[in-house]
């Protein structure tokens, strides 16, 4: 017997994510409520300067009550492509557009209680082409060598998740440039 769902019910539906709630037949053939979180999936990016610094930004995440150094990253809107999505974010946080974004990998955020599907790019060839900021984003861009931002993420002074498997998944591609 597999996972079979019963009866779904919308509970919430917000700016940025709907929450459900599924009842699951189990394999076991026990029922239970599972909340899902629903999101149209979003990019996170792994922004290469021309001297081979990557770019982050700092933000305040209330969810966290911190300051976080993040890659740039934002949720995709209806009809646009994780690439379309890629190159708008980047501007809107860095204020640089990509030359050059190269898809290097995808991952569930949070498969557990979340659909949040993210796609990472690598950007290079940056040139200026700032766009407007969402009005609740107040973001410090912020540029650091590979090899720090490599140790920042071993020593645990970066806990972004999304940032943490961007670098590992663009790690290949980073390899070619200056440390």
């Amino acid at each position: 017997m597999a996972f079979e769902c019963l009866r779904s019910e919308i509970i919430y539906r917000g700016r940025a994510f709907t929450i459900r709630r599924d009842e699951v037949r189990l394999p076991d053939g026990r029922t239970t409520n599972l909340d899902i979180v629903e999101h149209h999936g979003s990019v996170v990016i792994v922004p290469i300067d021309p001297e081979g610094n990557l770019i982050f930004v700092r933000q305040y995440r209330h969810a966290a009550g911190l300051s976080l150094l993040e890659l740039p990253a934002g949720v995709i809107e209806p009809g646009e492509s994780p690439l379309e999505c890629a190159q708008r974010e980047i501007r809107e946080e860095t204020g640089y557009a990509a030359g050059k974004l190269e898809r290097v990998g995808q991952f569930y955020l949070a498969p557990g209680y979340s659909t949040e599907y993210m796609v990472v790019f690598v950007a290079e060839d940056l040139h200026s082409a700032p766009l407007n900021a969402d009005a609740d984003e107040f973001l410090q861009v912020e540029r650091m060598s590979l090899t720090a931002a490599l140790d920042w993420a071993a020593s645990g002074k970066m806990p972004d998740a999304k940032s943490l498997a961007a670098l590992y998944l663009a790690s290949p591609r980073l390899k070619s440039i200056k440390r």
